[in-house]
């Protein structure tokens, strides 16, 4: 899946995650998080980005993603709408894991 230009999902209120995305040029996958339960859950949040976006069979990808205690399925979705924006389609698997 090729990314066209900028995404960006989410808001900063309480239990909610901003996705920002962009293309990556033959870099692989970028993910730059801040969170505010970071040590805590930082691994587990990073590995939802992972997982979902290679399930996308997205591979060249800057993440950046600022994160205010969002459940997996929050993240999930969030990053789903980004990629959406960012690639213009819609084909995705919207149900739940």
């Amino acid at each position: 899946m090729k990314i066209h230009q900028a995404g960006i999902a989410g808001t900063l209120e309480s239990s909610d995650i901003t996705i920002h995305i962009e293309e990556n040029e033959g870099k692989g996958i970028e993910i730059q998080l801040k969170s505010t339960v970071l040590n805590q859950f930082g691994n587990q949040i990073r590995h939802v980005i992972q997982e979902t976006l290679q399930e996308l069979g997205i591979t060249d990808v800057l993440v950046r993603a600022t994160d205010k205690g969002a459940l997996d399925c929050t993240i999930r979705a969030r990053l789903l709408t980004a990629v959406s924006r960012a690639t213009h389609s819609s084909c995705f698997p919207w149900e739940v894991k």
